[in-house]
């Protein structure tokens, strides 16, 4: 092995590690890594899917060619540096073995980052005790965030990585302490991710994990979901409030009137620029333009820099084409994945759990993608990025037979 693809293929290790803690270090360590990958001459590999994200990247840069202010786009052509990640990730990372290796390490600093958010609770939770004013209320506008810059990009890494965890308990070999040492990191990251109480992100993880309990166990697939709901609703605390906003929102703290003026204002973006767009994060600086006539004033308190949905927000700023582009993208995934599991023998395995869990990513971040724009979160979607490079290594390289005894009879 080329001594230049070696140290590629450790600093693409480091930067998919180093994304769960600081993202400019995983994009130097990404950067460094693709040019020593450039450097040695290895065959560089993409998976089938860079036909449509060509094309979905190709359609980004026309969107901004034709920006009535090129300008203010430019931030966004850093995106393809993020999405280089699946290149160097599919060209350094050669078997299901070495990703499962890269996935357990991920486990290991999530669970810790996790330990960090419970504090960051414990700590947000004393302040509000010794000023005297209501939690919910002093928490929502500023919760949890582990090492991450925003508690949206924080819930949406750990979401992807307990879908990975859950899918390694379920379909990989496993020995008996590594079993209930992952079971811990799967508490903690469940714990984290209802105290970061980001709704959108509960129901990706409960559509997505409902998915893979159907996959191992069809009965948990009812019965696990239905549960973790039931305790949320009858145990009181934080957790159980801000599930009932879903409902009865509190007026000027929960998002739910505002993220039906972003939904309503971006179908009148696309109407008005169906093809390519209003340009690359034009929406920020013509949100007010675009507000239905019937829009109540004041505004209702929220965030009205984009549009807190991913296809809204694609189709509003690149336009109709190159949103489709994207979610072929990601039903190719999902189809691939299931095609190379029905080729694999019977039995837990690395490339099972590879598989499942890189289904069970594309369903969390496309259903909480209705709620946010979780795609366009550079954190986000190198880690995103990462599970699904991993899971076209295991498509190519089916695993061997390994026993089917099932994580019940482990415990």
């Amino acid at each position: 092995m080329p001594p230049l693809y070696q140290i590629s293929c450790y600093l693409a290790f480091a930067s998919a590690v180093a994304i769960l803690l600081n993202l400019t270090a995983s994009e130097t360590l990404l950067a460094l890594s693709l040019l020593a990958l450039v450097a040695s001459r290895a065959r560089l590999r993409l998976p089938r899917v860079w036909v449509p994200l060509s094309l979905f990247l190709a359609g980004t840069v026309l969107s901004l060619i034709f920006s009535p202010a090129p300008r203010d786009g430019l931030v966004q052509l850093k995106k393809i540096l993020v999405y280089s990640a699946l290149l160097v990730i599919f060209s350094t990372i050669r078997d299901p073995a070495t990703a499962r290796r890269l996935f357990q390490s991920w486990n290991a600093v999530a669970a810790a980052v996790a330990v960090l958010g419970v504090v960051q609770f414990a700590r947000r939770w004393h302040e509000a005790h010794v000023l005297h004013v209501d939690f919910y209320q002093f928490y929502v506008t500023d919760r949890v965030t582990g090492t991450m810059r925003h508690w949206m990009t924080f819930a949406g890494q750990e979401m992807i990585v307990l879908l990975m965890l859950l899918s390694l308990l379920f379909f990989a070999q496993l020995d008996r302490k590594s079993v209930w040492l992952w079971l811990a990191c799967a508490a903690l990251l469940g714990t984290v991710l209802l105290l970061n109480e980001t709704r959108t992100v509960w129901f990706g993880t409960g559509v997505a994990a409902a998915w893979l309990l159907w996959r191992w166990k069809p009965w948990a697939a009812a019965v696990g979901p239905a549960a973790i709901m039931l305790v949320i609703w009858l145990v009181p605390g934080p957790a159980h409030d801000r599930f009932v906003s879903i409902f009865r929102p509190q007026k000027d703290i929960d998002s739910n009137e505002f993220r039906r003026i972003a939904f309503r204002t971006g179908l009148r973006m696309i109407e008005a620029h169906p093809i390519l767009g209003i340009g690359l994060d034009e929406t920020k600086y013509h949100f007010l333009d675009y507000l239905p006539p019937d829009t109540p004033r004041p505004l209702p308190s929220g965030f009205y820099q984009h549009l807190h949905n991913f296809y809204l927000q694609f189709a509003a700023e690149r336009g109709i084409p190159t949103m489709l582009m994207m979610i072929w993208m990601l039903l190719m995934i999902v189809c691939d994945f299931l095609r190379a599991l029905h080729k694999l023998p019977g039995g837990r395995s690395d490339a099972r759990f590879l598989l499942h869990g890189g289904i069970a990513a594309v369903i969390g971040i496309m259903i909480s993608g209705i709620f946010e724009v979780n795609l366009n979160d550079s954190a986000v979607l190198t880690v995103f990025l990462i599970v699904v490079a991993c899971g076209y290594v295991a498509a190519e390289e089916p695993a061997r037979p390994g026993p089917a005894e099932p994580l019940s009879a482990r415990l």
